[in-house]
């Protein structure tokens, strides 16, 4: 039987961004050195090992997000119920959005997505952050 998918990708994007703002890189730069902001990667730990990370983000892989905010869960993390303003980021912006969305619709106040991700954070020679395994 061929399933029938009825919300795909694009449809699910236009929403997310209807919810989510994006912030550029520029913007992101200027956060990051404020105390009010959070940084999310939602990049899996393989990634992170290999290409780095925006210092001191707060690195919650995407397949955690929900048992990690809500705090009736036994996995909850306490960064999550700071009233802070929450900024996430993948490798490229679209995982992100989607985490972004689905932390808004749980009940996270003020977040935002980075356009563009980790690779236009890199790119515009951004901090990193590089985590060797072991250490």
């Amino acid at each position: 039987m061929v399933q029938n998918i009825t919300k795909g990708i694009k449809t699910l994007t236009e929403q997310a961004r209807k919810t989510v703002e994006e912030i550029s890189i520029e913007q992101a730069k200027t956060f990051h050195i404020d105390e009010r902001y959070v940084f999310i990667d939602v990049r899996e730990a393989e990634e992170i090992t290999k290409l780095g990370m925006i210092p001191d983000a707060f690195t919650c892989p995407r397949g955690m997000l929900e048992f990690l905010i809500d705090p009736e869960c036994p996995a909850h993390n306490k960064v999550f119920a700071q009233n802070k303003i929450f900024i996430f980021y993948c490798a490229h912006g679209l995982r992100s959005l989607y985490a972004a969305k689905q932390a808004a619709d749980m009940g996270l106040r003020s977040v935002k997505n980075l356009e563009g991700g980790f690779a236009a954070w890199k790119a515009s020679a951004g901090d990193i952050q590089i985590n060797h395994e072991g250490q």
